[in-house]
């Protein structure tokens, strides 16, 4: 069973009763004017799995938004064939 445990308590303990998560597996239910607001307790496997589940899910997403702004292009950008004629322009005015 989860010990509880208010909110300055665990200000005033916070490396204590963290190890004690890490090195007992306890369990704090953290409470503000006596009503729980969090559960303190050690990582499980699933927890980890979840957590790189939503980081891979928030990388896909950002990479789909920038492919979509890439598929757009940027109006403002020269093509490559722009730039090449640029460059080649600026070479035939350099002196001999």
């Amino acid at each position: 069973m989860a010990q509880e445990i208010g909110i300055r308590e665990l200000k005033n303990q916070t490396s204590n009763i963290v190890r004690q998560v890490r090195e007992q597996a306890m369990e704090y239910v953290i409470t503000h004017h006596g009503q729980p607001v969090a559960i303190l307790r050690p990582i499980q496997a699933n927890d980890t799995e979840a957590l790189q589940k939503q980081k891979s899910l928030a990388a896909m997403e950002n990479l789909l938004e920038l492919g979509a702004k890439l598929a757009k292009g940027n109006p403002m950008a020269k093509s490559a064939v722009e730039i090449l004629a640029e460059m080649r322009e600026e070479e035939s005015q350099w002196p001999l």
